[in-house]
């Protein structure tokens, strides 16, 4: 451990090899994007059980939660929930790197809400980085919208995924004041994985039925994309820039697309590598206005 201490540079490649594994892993699903979710959930609750419930100090924090700490990780959870089966969906309907790459617009959506919820403010550079990240998308839908197929819900669909994780993003600003990170984490996973097998009900699936396969896929979203992708950029913040550590998480699209790319054929258009430049470009401007 002190030798990845020494370079943390290489859990930074490992984080990015698991976040943009993700998208490859839901396009190899066959199950309804709500049961895909609910199981990656679900996974990730049971994986991380025996760490929370198996130390004292974890226990005592989760009793002595308050009832607003509470209510609040739920809300953070159900929209968790709801970017992860929009967001799947999306993937069924689009490409994986326009996908990705409008998903990565969450930091603008954060910006918003921070300004209109939480009575912050946006310098002009900082306004100038999300009309820049905001065109760039509309390039992307304009070259998605040509290719047919539904191309153009999915950028929908994804966009409506980047909205919904920055309300699970802004909560868990006002929440991680109180609580730990495993503590809250826990909780909010708890509640989403509840919502999402809530959700895939009202829809009409069982979250059994659509073999090894697809409970295989939700494992391995659970460990590799959110255990050890974005737990891994949690660990990195002892040791690198939260500036930089973000920035990195910009290489998810590049790196999915790749495999995307190898695995599906999925060769980008002119016109969506421009758009999602454009929207990388205006999302590194912010953060580094930040």
């Amino acid at each position: 451990m002190k030798y990845l201490e020494q370079h943390p540079m290489i859990m930074i490649v490992l984080g990015i090899m698991g976040i943009s594994l993700s998208a490859i892993f839901v396009r190899y699903s066959e199950a309804p994007a709500a049961v895909t979710a609910s199981y990656r959930l679900l996974w990730t609750v049971l994986l991380m059980s025996p760490v929370v419930w198996g130390a004292e100090k974890r226990r005592r924090e989760l009793r002595g939660m308050t009832r607003k700490a509470v209510t609040l990780c739920g809300c953070s959870g159900i929209f968790l929930a709801l970017h992860f089966f929009t967001w799947f969906e999306s993937l069924k309907h689009t490409t994986v790197a326009s996908s990705t790459t409008i998903v990565c617009t969450e930091v603008i959506w954060v910006a918003l809400g921070y300004c209109l919820f939480l009575k912050g403010r946006l310098a002009a550079k900082e306004v100038a980085a999300i009309a820049v990240t905001l065109g760039g998308s509309l390039l992307v839908a304009c070259s998605d919208s040509g290719m047919g197929g539904g191309h153009l819900y999915g950028d929908i669909l994804a966009l409506l995924a980047a909205v919904f994780v920055a309300g699970y993003t802004l909560i868990g600003q006002v929440v991680r004041t109180t609580l730990s990170t495993t503590a809250y984490t826990y909780i909010v996973y708890l509640f989403s994985a509840g919502a999402l097998v809530i959700l895939a009900a009202v829809q009409g699936y069982s979250l059994v039925g659509y073999g090894r396969d697809a409970v295989v896929i939700g494992l391995l979203l659970a460990f590799f994309s959110t255990i050890l992708g974005h737990s891994i950029f949690s660990w990195c913040l002892k040791f690198l820039s939260p500036a930089f550590v973000s920035a990195s998480k910009l290489c998810e699209p590049v790196v999915a697309a790749v495999f995307a790319a190898g695995l599906f054929g999925e060769i980008p258009a002119v016109l969506q590598v421009a758009g999602g430049a454009v929207i990388l470009g205006g999302v590194v401007f912010y953060s580094r206005q930040q």
